[in-house]
């Protein structure tokens, strides 16, 4: 084989190009797909052109049998599309291959966390700030219409939101080394005090409420509101997040500097193992029926939302920028939180019920 023939790789003979799957099938605007396939480069050494519907998606890398694209802004889910002799040249356009793509529900928010719906399938949000900034609205409310209101507006740093059983919320404020009971009505009173840096939260089947203190420390606040040191962990940079499997266990992602952080399992007694390592900047997570864990973190360099199942295999499925947390949906949807917005995606995932009844 000729040195051009090894630099352009196996030319595409039929000048018709072939998508045969794209991975991950799930993403946001911005981001990354690999679309794998066959003649999916031009013979000349240029780059073929992606569209997602009707708008064209940049190239970052291509080749005979691989191109990564990443989603545009304003894409919806619907074909992919992969051009080798320029848009609209139909003799040169591959078949369309279905790609889902997570719809804005709100921007201009600060969530630092999972969003959390409560009963009725409204959404609630943080605009948290940074630490000790005092912004106008804590948390917003996002009704089944999407539409966006102010719900809180005097907790500094609003962090993580939970709901009990009889849907009553509470929020942790990292900034007051707190948890705070809030009414419908959006009155909030002190639940608990002394929590450290009071970051995710999250209820056991028996209605314990958890608080992940970033510096090293789980607690347990029982009903009766008695607190204990559940367990202690290295501290994170920014934040624990708390999620509860199906056989009571915890698991609590820790972020740091590190491109190799891991998801803790910790048992009904306090005891501290790691489930999983190889994660970059693991934060917000959620567990589907069959005990999968999804978990918005970065996976071989790749951001999104990471699937891992019980047995510890990790897979990225849904790609984007920013992500934060997630939270399962009525009707096998999810909400997606990144840095800056929440965006809805329907995806064929029964979500774990976050206290079964």
């Amino acid at each position: 084989m000729s040195i051009s023939d090894r630099l352009l790789g196996k030319k595409n003979v039929n000048g018709k190009p072939h998508i045969e799957t794209v991975a991950p099938s799930f993403a946001l605007p911005g981001g990354e797909v690999r679309i794998i396939g066959k003649g999916l480069r031009p013979h000349e050494l240029r780059r073929p052109s992606v569209r997602f519907g009707e708008i064209e998606g940049p190239v970052l890398i291509s080749s005979d049998d691989f191109v990564v694209a990443r989603v545009p802004e304003g894409a919806a889910s619907g074909p992919v599309v992969v051009s080798t002799n320029g848009v609209g040249s139909d003799g040169h356009v591959s078949n369309a291959h279905p790609i889902k793509v997570a719809a804005l529900v709100a921007d201009n928010l600060h969530p630092v966390a999972n969003p959390a719906l409560d009963r009725d399938g409204n959404i609630y949000v943080t605009f948290s700030g940074s630490r000790g900034q005092k912004v106008p609205v804590s948390i917003f409310k996002i009704d089944s219409n999407y539409v966006v209101k102010p719900f809180l507006s005097d907790m500094m740093n609003a962090t993580s939101i939970a709901f009990d059983r009889e849907g009553q919320m509470y929020v942790s404020s990292r900034h007051d080394e707190a948890v705070y009971k809030v009414a419908p009505n959006g009155t909030m009173s002190i639940y608990a005090e002394g929590m450290g840096v009071a970051t995710g939260i999250a209820f056991d089947p028996e209605e314990n409420l958890y608080v992940g203190d970033r510096s090293g420390t789980i607690f347990k606040i029982a009903r009766d509101r008695q607190i204990f040191v559940f367990a202690t962990l290295e501290p994170s940079a920014s934040a624990y997040h708390i999620a509860f499997g199906p056989n009571g266990d915890m698991f609590v992602t820790s972020p740091s500097t590190s491109s190799f952080d891991c998801v803790y399992k910790v048992d009904p007694h306090g005891t501290v193992s790691v489930f999983y390592r190889g994660l970059g900047r693991p934060q917000g997570l959620a567990l589907d029926v069959e005990g999968n864990i999804y978990v918005a973190a970065s996976l071989a360099g790749k951001r999104g939302i990471v699937k891992i199942t019980p047995q510890g295999k990790a897979n990225l499925e849904v790609s984007g920028q920013g992500l934060v947390g997630l939270a399962f949906a009525p009707g096998k949807s999810a909400i997606l939180a990144t840095n800056g917005a929440v965006h809805h995606i329907a995806w064929n995932i029964q979500g774990r019920p976050l206290l079964p009844e």
